[in-house]
């Protein structure tokens, strides 16, 4: 709350430049100016909220929104927006000296809040649901000015938005998605896409305004580690500028229908303006990192807060060393990353495998645990302990902890004939694996390609296989393949794959398995043609291969593809073939 403590200080100066009504006022409000219109803002910004759309953003002497659509929220992309029915403050209050209101827009579907500071460039936001359908996306956003912002900004990303003039119709190849005018490469809005719960600040910014959301919460958000969504981009039939703020989203998932509780909140979160400088809104992340969970907030529920700690050991005595672990649903029907009814929490484990979930929401959870690669790279099992009770700290000395102790995590007892890329969910370590996110990427991938086993560095393996051809591993067997007491296995685990291409998997020219479009496990994820490079939804897959099959000395592995789709395809994790 620092900075809402200095922003009172310079509140004066910046109110001089903005518009009537705000130069008269004295701190946050909230007026209605005409029927299911109010203006909404403090002594340093003032927004126009219509029964749909936020517009008249005035800060700094200008209007951020112009001839842009404003702010919203909606759900399943734009085909529902919520419409506003009433406005009013529901709380009067003061914080660590600053006084603040709580303004409530209701919809049918529920209520959005805006929690306004004296002083503050910007507000605080938050949902609480009561209506909304089961559905996959759910967001609010901006669109603003093109002019006044013309550069994006994520965690992975910093630049100028493509300008319009750019975005030529006979030019478009697929969704969002057009050949640039000198042919040079593509412009999608999805290249603005980063990891949601590494991100700190996002924004659009130009010279003189910044706009940002600050998260430093992140429980709210569906999804695991992998989880990745759309920030900021250019709008390609306005030249909008879009700040968006996907709260449940599904850009790079096979799917996300959720049904949600009534009371489900999102947030809150930090809008945050600023004069456009990414060192101020560092600083400003690093502090709303500080406050969270926020005091101000009086919501028992939002304020009721656990913790959950233990140690991950191995089945054959090591540490989890850097393990990705994750709280999710208690008894999972869903993959991690398609959860998305509640409250989930990410994080790692330390190199003796010791984790530690901070702020903990009231629940009963389920615990899983992964490999994130590095020590564990060979290790293809996953953890799963149900039933892990978080209860609220009310002062005692053991209150609020639930204590695990140390936990076994079965590994695969079996012996290792050859392993091609760390298993970690991602396709890191593999040609153009994790690079940038950018669209077509993939199509720099051979169509044909051999690998050797103990002989070829990693990278030789491109992270993703779209055309007909055929990727062999080729690999060693020192002893007699008769003597193995049991049949190999071939597990392959994809970081993410793209509908319509199908291969055929053989071992020394007989076929042992297929992954085939459509079938039990290869939905469709919209990884490989919406710009990814390191991951979309994991699948995991066993293939038997009958020990008759394989022979001393040198044998073969090979992916056959026999149907593809221009940008669709495979996304590697790891190859184990053992025994």
């Amino acid at each position: 709350m620092k900075g809402i403590l200095a922003a009172v200080a310079a509140s004066l100066l910046a109110s001089v430049c903005i518009a009537s009504p705000v130069e008269r006022a004295t701190g946050p409000f909230l007026t209605p100016i005409g029927d299911q219109t109010w203006l909404i803002g403090n002594d340093v910004w003032s927004m126009t909220q219509g029964p749909t759309y936020g517009v008249k953003l005035m800060y700094k002497g200008r209007d951020c929104v112009g001839e842009a659509v404003g702010h919203y929220v909606s759900y399943n992309g734009a085909a529902s927006n919520l419409n506003w029915t009433s406005a009013s403050i529901i709380k009067n209050g003061t914080y660590k000296g600053v006084t603040f209101i709580d303004v409530l827009f209701t919809a049918a579907e529920g209520d959005m809040h805006w929690v306004i500071f004296e002083g503050q460039h910007g507000a605080y936001q938050y949902f609480v649901n009561h209506h909304l359908p089961t559905l996959g996306e759910f967001r609010t956003l901006w669109r603003l000015d093109n002019t006044t912002f013309p550069n994006g900004h994520t965690a992975t990303k910093d630049e100028e938005l493509p300008p319009l003039s750019e975005y030529l119709p006979q030019n478009k190849v697929q969704d969002e998605t057009w050949l640039k005018p000198d042919g040079s490469g593509y412009i999608t809005k999805y290249d603005w896409t980063s990891w949601t719960r590494e991100q700190d600040y996002f924004g659009v910014y130009g010279d003189e305004v910044g706009s940002w959301y600050i998260h430093p919460g992140k429980d709210y958000y569906n999804g695991n580690h992998l989880k990745q969504e759309l920030m900021v981009h250019r709008e390609s039939s306005s030249g909008d500028a879009v700040q968006l703020n996907m709260i449940h989203g599904t850009h790079f998932q096979v799917s996300s229908s959720d049904v949600f509780p009534d009371g489900k909140m999102w947030g809150p979160w930090l809008w945050y303006l600023n004069d456009g400088s990414r060192t101020d809104a560092a600083a400003r992340w690093e502090e709303e990192l500080a406050e969270w969970p926020y005091a101000w907030l009086d919501d028992a529920d939002y304020q009721a807060r656990g913790r959950v700690s233990g140690k991950l050991v191995l089945s054959d005595g090591r540490p989890a060393a850097n393990a990705s672990v994750f709280l999710g649903d208690n008894n999972p029907t869903k993959t991690a990353l398609d959860m998305g009814s509640t409250y989930y929490y990410t994080g790692y484990a330390d190199e003796d495998g010791s984790f530690v979930f901070e702020n903990v929401r009231p629940a009963t959870y389920g615990l899983q645990a992964w490999s994130s690669g590095g020590k564990l790279a060979d290790v293809s099992t996953t953890f799963l302990q149900n039933d892990v009770v978080v209860t609220a700290a009310s002062g005692g000395s053991d209150d609020g902890e639930t204590e695990l102790g140390t936990l076994t995590w079965a590994v695969s007892p079996r012996k290792k004939l050859f392993q091609v890329g760390e298993f970690d969910r991602h396709s890191n370590g593999f040609l153009y694996g994790g690079a940038p996110w950018q669209h077509a990427l993939v199509a720099n991938c051979p169509a044909d390609l051999v690998f050797r086993a103990g002989c070829s560095p990693v990278s030789d393996w491109c992270f993703g296989q779209t055309y007909k051809g055929n990727w062999t591993i080729r690999f060693k067997v020192k002893e007699e393949p008769a003597a193995a007491p049991r049949d190999p296995t071939l597990i392959v685990s994809l970081a993410g794959y793209s509908s319509g291409t199908s291969s055929t998997i053989y071992a020394n020219g007989q076929v042992i398995g297929n992954l085939t479009s459509g079938a039990p496990g290869l939905a469709s994820d919209p990884c490989l043609y919406r710009s990814a490079t390191a991951a979309g939804e994991w699948r995991y897959f066993e293939f038997p291969v009958d020990t008759g099959l394989l022979k001393k000395g040198v044998n073969e592995v090979t992916f056959q593809v026999t149907r593809n789709t221009t940008w669709h395809g495979f996304m590697w994790d790891s190859i184990i073939l053992e025994w």
